[in-house]
């Protein structure tokens, strides 16, 4: 080998490179231990809330250390920043997709118009969007031109305003409006990106991940470590609209008669005659349309006495609401007050009068109902657009308050306004997203200098994310939650504990297995492999990658996979070693007739990972990314390292290398299966297997996950083991059927997963979600178990909802598509490699028929054990990253066998096949090798690598096991059938 020098100095300071960038995860470690182990030195167990105290106290001491100098080249602040950065899986927190609502920067653009062609169009390509992969706009246009008529885009009622002066005027085109708007549109997504980013900043969570997807109007976030779930749901989809508004004061005569009115016309509506008159089924029908959020017990038809004013409270006199009313009662209410025929008895002077609720404080019971000063569009007398600072603060009173600073348009506005509030003895609604956070009267007249307070009944955390929100400025639209994935920090433990444990049993399995099998030789090769591991954390970290627990089975597999290339090496030294080679030249000759191998192998498994990591998200993004830097860190410890040990080993005289020991010595190498012979038989068997498989998937299906059919999934656990089909029943009475419930691991976890609502977004819909959840399985609970205790997010908890995960209906058919697609390029780009690398059409064939059959074996497996596995056999993103690294395994099988049989075929000749056979035979001890060694470690994964893989695990395994049977009895005979020209020895081409 040449230029060993420069090699072996590479590879040192490869290795220093890593432990040093692995140095920082080790301390913010070791000072996050003394930190916990400080907190709870000072807080026991038997204090109130002890567990929300620690984590104060924790980030207190850490914050107290942050600039201390550590070894003296870094501090706590600096190591965090470059520690290997662990995902959601691991330690806990939230990762959310949220469509950015293009509809809505379109009406902004369009000044909220109230042209028909152009809202037809936006109703259209909202029904379109449900079924179409095209994006949003595109569906617009094509919606605008179906049924524009003469209208143009550039009309002066649509984009051709003031506000779009600058660009588009009313002799455009609609050719030449569009791409106008397309740029405005992504304007807007890359400032609503930016705004969100400032938000993520300011919300204090570590390694925080924020990144657009295409040109969708998605955008990814993830918050590894957010044990606030619900406060950091609210920050992510609030759109940070501020509004300032006038109210009616509680003495205005006009709103009173309008509820006297409004209820009289509420107890005709709800109170059925004793005729069943016909006429009065249809507000019935519009109630139930009107308030689909509200539950059928709420929508009761028996008479009622007050439907309206029998759930309204009179406001506190100093108030400047307008009643009050439970908080239960809040979606009825509203229902009542947004209903068309009740809004026309408003008389004239208060006839666009907006109600509005306060935001309710945690716990409260009773919530305000205030009227205020609108006008025919509905725009407030300011917006928060005039808003140039805001900081979070304390009051006079000492209690957390937002204080806000306007510009000199804002301030002006802010003084006539206080003026009016100040003459007419109203108050002032300070609005955020649709709730009024405080109303405050003016006292002494007018406020110059546009100075103004936001106070409540506030913690300082929401303080500090008010103001967030407000210097970040609002989003240019609405964000919806399309896909939202919410893990427990106690069940990212339990996922590194589990991790760890299945890699240190695969670690410890392989390094034994190499003594045993090739003795010093097997020393080496450990040797490289602990270095291969090192040298992969090393690069994760200083690449910023994010480590997942399918990341860490990527890392557990690599150790299976990449002692191939030791084999490989081995068996072809071996080889020459048994022609009679001396032992230098052997050496030398098996490294380099192995290489070709080990690279056509390991670039095959790396194609598989490149699309999976294209076409993948989240998680199977860590596990594709290990995968391929496991590749190639495997290629250089293998071919390198491993051989720089070795020649420096056999260097001196009197040194033996077997690369065997006595019991593994001639194992296999004196093997003469007929396996061409056999092969009619394979096909039988394969055909068939294949049938059944076809057959299952055509009437059983697959058990699709909530990646693919969109919905909700739960991961609960409880106390003591419960009856899943018990609970099936219960939650399917309050959700509807298509609920479904399945043990999870042990007997006291389930997964529940529901279809109820998939279609509306929002934190409402969540919560609401989980107090059904909450209150169905209350009794299964221990006493004393809150709400807060089981929803997820709650620190060292062992029971309630550990793990949630929700998918839109849009982008389950996303990852659907991405999935069929990833399978499909896969097949394509390995057939072109084979192609290019072999020059015969027949190896490609032969090599994409044994992957088919592959993936429909384990398809089929899984299609007629998903219901009898004691284990999660759903359908998932996980399992596509399971089917491509199978094609990937099964693919790296064939690629060895073809390019022994394309050298010994080369060299001898076709014969009928018997070179075939003599190929197969020679590479069957490193085939058998490199599958027992890779089944071992996926068991190892299987039994403790945590229920999350179980699935995943299993597939592989089923894949490993029929791709090992594929690449000898599927892909070589259908390559042989099907090359009718004979190969020539390569001397007599």
């Amino acid at each position: 080998m040449q230029n060993k020098g420069l090699i072996r100095l590479f590879a040192i300071l490869f290795g220093l490179v890593s432990i040093y960038q692995l140095s920082f995860t080790f301390i913010t470690s070791k000072l996050e231990k003394d930190a916990e182990a400080y907190a709870v030195s000072q807080i026991s167990e038997a204090e109130e809330d002890y567990v929300a105290k620690r984590e104060a106290l924790e980030a207190s001491y850490l914050d107290s250390i942050s600039d201390n100098s550590v070894l003296g080249f870094t501090s706590y602040e600096d190591a965090k920043t470059k520690e290997l950065n662990k995902g959601l899986d691991l330690k806990g927190g939230i990762n959310v997709t949220l469509q950015i609502s293009v509809k809505d920067i379109l009406k902004g653009l369009a000044n909220n118009t109230k042209n028909p062609v152009f809202n037809k169009a936006l109703a259209d390509a909202d029904e379109a969007s449900k079924s179409s992969d095209n994006t949003y706009l595109e569906l617009f246009f094509e919606a605008f031109d179906n049924s524009k008529g003469d209208t143009k885009l550039a009309s002066p009622d649509i984009f051709a305003n003031k506000g779009l002066s600058d660009d588009i005027n009313f002799q455009m085109t609609d050719d030449q409006v569009k791409p106008v708007i397309r740029r405005k549109i992504d304007e807007s997504i890359v400032s609503a990106f930016e705004v969100l980013r400032e938000r993520i900043d300011g919300f204090g969570v570590t390694q925080p991940n924020i990144q657009r997807e295409g040109n969708s109007g998605r955008i990814l976030v993830e918050l590894p470590g957010a044990r606030d779930i619900a406060r950091a749901q609210e920050l992510l989809s609030s759109t940070a609209q501020l509004e300032f508004w006038e109210t009616y004061p509680q003495s205005n005569q006009s709103l009173g008669a309008f509820f006297v009115s409004a209820n009289q016309r509420l107890q005709e509506i709800l109170e059925p005659t004793e005729s069943g008159e016909d006429e009065l089924s249809k507000p019935e029908s519009e109630i139930d349309s009107l308030l689909s959020d509200v539950s059928q017990d709420s929508l009761d038809m028996a008479p009622q006495t007050n439907p309206l004013l029998g759930k309204l409270i009179p406001a506190d006199p100093g108030s400047h609401a307008i009643a009050r009313a439970l908080v239960t009662d809040t979606a009825e209410i509203g229902g009542y007050l947004r209903m068309p025929e009740i809004k026309r008895l408003l008389p004239n002077d208060v006839q666009f009068t907006k109600f509005l609720w306060e935001r309710p404080s945690q716990d409260a019971e009773v919530v305000e109902l205030y009227a205020l000063k609108s006008n025919r569009d509905g725009t407030p007398r300011i917006s928060g657009d005039v808003v140039s600072d805001a900081q979070d603060t304390f009051d006079q009173f000492n209690k957390p308050a937002v204080s806000m600073t306007m510009n000199t348009r804002g301030a002006k506005e802010w003084e006539e306004l206080t003026g009016d509030a100040y003459n007419n003895q109203t108050g002032i609604a300070i609005v955020l997203d649709n709730k009024v956070y405080t109303a405050p009267g003016v006292s002494s007249g007018p406020i110059s200098g546009g100075r103004s307070e936001i106070t409540g009944t506030f913690t300082v955390n929401e303080t500090k994310d008010i103001a967030n929100v407000l210097r970040a400025g609002k989003l240019p639209a609405s964000a919806e939650i399309i896909q939202s994935e919410v893990v427990g920090p106690s069940l990212g433990q339990e996922a590194i504990d589990s991790g760890f444990m299945s890699f240190v049993i695969a670690m410890l399995f392989v390094l034994i297995w190499m003594i045993f099998y090739y003795g010093k030789a097997g020393i080496f090769a450990d040797i490289a492999l602990v270095f291969n591991i090192l040298l992969i954390f090393g690069v994760l970290t200083s690449l910023g990658a994010v480590l997942t627990l399918p990341g860490i089975a990527g890392i557990v597999l690599t150790i299976g996979m990449s002692v191939d290339a030791n084999v490989l090496i081995f068996e072809r030294v071996k080889e020459e070693l048994a022609r009679g080679k001396g032992k230098a030249q052997a050496i030398a000759d098996g490294f380099g007739n192995a290489l070709s191998s080990i690279l056509d192998a390991n670039i095959t498994t790396g194609l598989t990972a490149i699309i999976l990591f294209i076409f993948g998200s989240g998680p199977i993004k860590g596990f594709a990314t290990t995968l391929l830097i496991g590749i190639v860190t495997s290629l250089f410890t293998a071919i390198f390292v491993t051989r720089l040990m070795i020649e420096a080993y056999t260097a001196k005289k009197g040194r033996r290398l077997d690369f065997s020991t006595s019991i593994t010595k001639n194992l296999f190498s004196k093997m003469n299966i007929d396996f061409l012979v056999k092969r009619k038989i394979a096909y039988v068997v394969s055909g068939i297997l294949v049938a059944v498989s076809i057959f299952s998937l055509f009437t059983n299906g697959l058990n699709q996950g909530v990646d693919f059919i969109g919905g909700r999934s739960y991961q609960i656990r409880f106390e003591k083991a419960v009856s899943p089909s018990e609970i099936a029943s219960e939650l399917n009475e309050v959700f509807g059927s298509g609920t479904n419930v399945k043990t999870f691991g042990d007997a006291n976890q389930i997964k529940v997963t529901t279809p109820y609502k998939v279609d509306e977004e929002g934190i409402e819909v969540d919560t609401e979600i989980q107090n059904k959840l909450y209150t169905s399985l209350q009794k299964y609970l221990p006493d004393g178990t809150s709400f807060d205790d089981f929803t997820v997010g709650a620190s060292e908890k062992s029971i309630g909802i550990l793990q949630s995960v929700k998918v839109g209906p849009t982008i389950a058919d996303d990852i659907k598509k991405n999935a069929f697609l990833a399978i499909l390029g896969s097949l394509a780009v390995v057939f072109l490699y084979i192609l290019l690398r072999f020059r015969k059409w027949q190896f490609s064939l032969g090599a994409v028929v044994a992957v088919f059959h592959d993936v429909m074996v384990v398809l089929g497996i899984f299609s007629l054990t998903g219901s009898i596995m004691p284990f999660n056999m759903e359908i998932d993103q996980a399992f596509i990253a399971a089917i491509l690294t199978v094609i990937g395994y099964s693919l790296n099988d064939t690629v060895v066998v073809f390019d022994r049989i394309r050298e010994i075929v080369g060299l001898k000749g076709w014969k009928a096949g018997e070179n075939i056979n003599e190929a197969l035979n020679s590479t069957l001890s490193r085939t058998l090798n490199t599958s027992l060694t890779t089944l071992i470690v996926l068991l190892a994964i299987f039994v403790f690598g945590g229920e999350s893989l179980r699935g995943f695990m299993f597939a592989m395994i089923v894949g490993v096991i029929v791709g090992t049977y594929s690449s000898v009895f599927i892909a070589t005979p259908v390559m042989f059938d099907s090359l009718k020209e004979k190969i020539v020895p390569a001397d007599k081409a």
